[in-house]
């Protein structure tokens, strides 16, 4: 299958060759040429298991890649998760689930695609026929920067540099990262925003004299965030397995239509769902749940992207993000494909900093999504309601998926809704336990092992194993040398 450029200026002959640029030459994001239907097919994936799922699903855009090869990763990458379970679905009302995705290595959703996104990466440089070595750049909010280095570390032919906003990040997510270990990773704080941090990235990905440079040292680049195709069609997967988990367990009879809310920052993770259902998945609505950062929200409401406004620094800081990559592939398919209106429209976002849909475009995507968002004390309320009504902990991303799903479900149908959670709570703790005892309690570590007295949630061993741990990495640069950083550590 071949992958097309958002902006019309490049085509990967194969998924290989998309995953391993990890963008496409002309600055757009790769995209599948069509979108295969397993509507039939859906009935033989309840009988696999998560691996199988996994594969199954991913295999239909990697065609070239060996499908029993493909198993076997698959296989190895999801055993690293609890009770080998990389998606368990957990029921906490009649109509209401939780799709919990923080049980990988990290403790956080970028799990399930950054552990298979290393052999996706160097099973691809080996049919593309690559030889040098690939340097992943990464930006992160705060959990993609984890997952990626734990999935990269130590892994021949590959570096991996991780760029987080320095004062944007949780605690618990900074120790994570700053205490990484291996041979070939480098972690650097910017002074800003997840923004800079990512149009900074972007920016060495899209220049020809950065390119040059680092092809001169036998080095080329390749992205481990969700705008390269490999991190985006494992997520995929999962809206699948949580529909055939419901149909199994009686929830729902295979047909039934499921509403999926997702917490959405990069957008990449609800785009996922929206790539299910073209796919033949009988998904209903996909609600956008956004924090106070809420571009996303307005943006579904109005037709218009407009990132001029305020940002804000929140207790969900994956989702403090105004300019979300992975809407450009919504784009693309609300334009009917028109690689030349996308490209015109990003770079209306990157000028002016807005854009606008028309009037069928905004007709369109509203029968497919639904958007709301959740501003700081809602969130407060959220995690303690849902730990006192059901004796669910949350972090504050579910939270807010929780609180626009509870919007949407008080308005619209009685469709089973699966809210998806993104990250543990005790990457969170502090935020947590006072939210939901009132305590405001300094130190990470202690909050941890409060909450556990609290809610009876054992601290997962990743997060107490963080307390003796060197930090390793305490650099911080401004924005305008994050290209000197890459080339430094590229010819380290």
């Amino acid at each position: 299958m071949r992958f097309l450029s958002t902006r019309g200026g490049s085509v990967a002959k194969n998924a290989a060759m998309a995953i391993t640029k990890g963008l496409a030459d002309d600055g757009g994001l790769f995209v599948p040429e069509s979108f295969p239907c397993v509507t039939e097919e859906l009935k033989s994936m309840l009988k696999m298991d998560y691996a199988e799922r996994a594969a199954f699903i991913i295999g239909k855009y990697l065609e070239e890649y060996d499908q029993k090869e493909l198993y076997f990763a698959c296989k190895k990458a999801y055993s690293e998760f609890e009770e080998g379970d990389a998606a368990p679905v957990v029921k906490i009302d009649d109509n209401l689930f939780v799709l919990e995705l923080f049980h990988g290595p990290t403790l956080a959703f970028k799990d399930i695609a950054l552990t298979l996104l290393p052999y996706l990466l160097r099973k691809g440089a080996s049919i593309c026929g690559a030889k040098e070595t690939i340097l992943i750049l990464v930006a992160t909010s705060g959990d993609t920067g984890k997952a990626a280095l734990e999935g990269f570390k130590d892994k021949e032919g590959v570096k991996i540099c991780v760029f987080y906003p320095s004062e944007g990040v949780s605690d618990m997510q900074k120790l994570q990262m700053c205490t990484q270990s291996g041979d070939n990773v480098n972690v650097v704080g910017v002074s800003g925003n997840f923004d800079d941090c990512q149009t900074a990235v972007k920016k060495i990905f899209t220049s020809v004299e950065e390119n040059e440079k680092l092809k001169a040292e036998n080095v080329v680049l390749s992205s481990a965030n969700s705008i390269n195709f490999g991190r985006l069609v494992p997520q995929v997967a999962y809206y699948f397995s949580a529909y055939c988990d419901l149909v199994n367990a009686g929830e729902i009879l295979l047909g039934d239509t499921v509403d999926f809310t997702v917490p959405t920052g990069n957008f990449g993770n609800i785009l996922a769902g929206y790539y299910a259902k073209k796919m033949g998945l009988p998904i209903g609505k996909l609600v956008c749940a956004s924090n106070s950062n809420n571009v996303l929200t307005e943006f579904f409401l109005s037709g218009t992207y407009d990132v001029n406004r305020e940002f804000f620094k929140t207790m969900s800081p994956s989702m403090d993000i105004l300019i979300s990559s992975n809407l450009e592939r919504l784009i693309f398919e609300l334009t009917g494909r028109n690689s030349v209106l996308t490209a015109e429209r990003m770079s209306d976002l990157r000028k002016i900093g807005k854009y606008s849909l028309s009037r069928s475009e905004h007709d369109a995507i509203g029968k497919v999504f639904f958007a709301d968002y959740c501003d700081e004390e809602e969130c407060k309320e959220q995690m303690r309601d849902t730990f006192d009504e059901y004796g669910y902990l949350c972090d504050p991303h579910t939270a807010v998926a929780l609180k626009a799903a509870g919007v949407y479900k008080s308005v619209h149908g009685n469709n089973k809704m699966v809210v998806l959670s993104t990250a543990s709570p005790y990457k969170f703790s502090q935020n947590v336990l006072s939210a939901i005892s009132g305590k405001s309690v300094k130190d990470p570590f202690v909050a941890a092992e409060t909450l556990e007295t609290l809610s009876a949630v054992p601290i997962p061993e990743q997060i107490s194993q963080l307390k003796s741990k060197e930090k390793k990495f305490t650099k911080v640069i401004d924005k305008a040398d994050v290209a000197k950083e890459v080339y430094a550590f590229a010819v380290k």
